[in-house]
């Protein structure tokens, strides 16, 4: 794992007393600091040193590895989609969904533009490009294909190009006739001259994004972590959406992300992309689980043959016992 960077949120005095920070990892599934800026903001302004916490951010490839960095303690907190996540407790891995921070579909099956094709019908006998073999979007592309009436193998196929900007070189080479991509590969796409259509059906556009996780054993023994985090990353949310504070928060993301931060403009929309994205749906707070949303991506698992049986318990998937103390002030 490779981290991109760290916070402490004291000095070395508060370090030397009781009052130390606690420290804290979170594990991604891809280096994009945008893709999290609520977090970022919240480690910019601080909200994580109020509650606490010293967050170290890490980057691995793929929701899998995300869980599997969890399961060996390497990190105390991930960001997985519902799909793998899901897979994990099928596999008997005890991790729960704690924070909901992509309500909104942060996933779609994109073409060229000047593709001709319209639908995911369309896509008969094509390949379709994907991050990771295990990724969260593969297993969304992979529920749009099987309620179209299509076998994965048989009727179409996927193949890995990696994240972003590999996408574009796929689709360069003919080797791959659509792309099941995140908000961020999308503008990355655009950005790079590749003007997209996404072609993902409506019903399937309320599927939500990656959030956080933690072992449901280590959320029973820290409410206090689990709740200031989240608070955090809640007040971070609140920042970023306001906006007057688009160019600090671009800041912010830019310290996590240099990178990113290196086109100004493609910064700014796609941060404004995500932020949209990342918005609770009228009715809902930050970081809210939608039982619904769940049973939805259960049952397209199931539908789809990435989850061989039944969840004995759903529920235990997800815990949204935290939601009303991150949003009391709000």
């Amino acid at each position: 794992m490779a981290a991109l960077t760290g916070l402490v949120g004291a000095g070395t005095a508060a370090a030397q007393d009781a009052d130390a920070p606690r420290d804290i990892t979170v594990v991604l599934a891809n280096p994009s600091a945008i893709n999290i800026t609520p977090v970022w903001a919240a480690i910019g302004e601080g909200y994580f040193a109020d509650e606490g916490l010293a967050v170290t951010i890490q980057a691995v490839n793929g929701s899998a590895a995300v869980l599997q960095a969890v399961a060996a303690d390497q990190a105390e907190i991930g960001q997985p989609g519902a799909g793998p996540t899901i897979n994990a407790r099928a596999n008997g891995l005890d991790v729960q969904f704690f924070y909901n921070l992509n309500p909104q579909s942060a996933f779609g099956v994109l073409v060229p533009a000047d593709s001709g094709v319209a639908s995911p019908e369309d896509l008969r006998g094509k390949v379709i490009g994907v991050g990771t073999a295990d990724g969260a979007e593969t297993a969304f592309a992979r529920t749009i294909m099987t309620a179209a009436g299509m076998e994965e193998g048989e009727d179409y196929g996927f193949l890995v190009v990696g994240d972003g900007g590999l996408a574009v070189a796929g689709f360069t080479r003919g080797d791959i006739d659509a792309y099941a991509a995140a908000t961020s590969d999308g503008a990355i796409l655009n950005q790079r001259g590749l003007p997209t259509t996404n072609i993902t059906p409506d019903e399937f556009r309320t599927y939500f994004g990656n959030g956080f996780v933690a072992l449901a054993p280590f959320i029973a023994e820290n409410p206090d972590v689990i709740e200031g985090f989240g608070r955090a990353v809640a007040r971070g949310s609140t920042f970023a959406m306001d906006p007057a504070n688009i160019d600090t928060v671009l800041q912010h993301t830019a310290t996590g992300n240099p990178q990113e931060g290196e086109d100004p403009d493609f910064a700014r929309a796609l941060t404004e992309a995500i932020i949209a994205r990342q918005t609770p749906p009228e009715g809902k707070q930050f970081g809210e689980n939608d039982p619904a949303a769940w049973k939805a991506w259960h049952e397209s698992l199931l539908a789809s043959g990435d989850l061989a049986e039944p969840l004995p318990d759903l529920d235990a998937a997800y815990n949204n016992d935290f939601v009303e103390a991150w949003n009391a002030d709000r």
